[in-house]
């Protein structure tokens, strides 16, 4: 990756991701989690896994909110055991984790989904 790259535009996942949360009342602190969660997946989905327009799904059932992130590449995700918290890059995962209930990784077809749900607050 050139240090000229950028990331592609995913402002449509976050608005998309604000829409929903807004219809259902939640917590402004558990949209901005949810928000860098995803980012940290769109991310990882463009730089590590291949994908100029990673593949987003949000869906909101029964005060879970599950955010899949989708990309080419069949290499599932390894987080790293204590990673150096002055490192640029290698905390995401832990940082995915830390915001949310549920992270994990499934295979696809073709390539794989990174994804995460987060419980709205009772």
């Amino acid at each position: 990756m050139s240090p000229l790259e950028l990331p592609p535009d995913w402002s449509a996942a976050r608005e998309e991701l604000r829409a929903a949360t807004a219809r259902a009342g939640w917590r402004p602190g558990l949209v901005a989690d949810a928000e860098t969660a995803l980012l940290e997946l769109f991310v990882n989905a463009w730089r590590h896994g291949g994908s100029s327009a990673p593949l987003v799904v949000i869906v909101l059932r029964d005060r879970v909110l599950r955010v899949s992130v989708g990309d080419g590449s069949p290499v599932l995700p390894v987080q790293r055991d204590g990673a150096d918290p002055y490192a640029v890059c290698g905390r995401g995962l832990h940082l995915v984790r830390s915001l949310t209930d549920r992270s994990g990784a499934d295979p696809r077809t073709s390539g794989k989904s990174c994804w995460f749900e987060l419980d709205a607050a009772a």
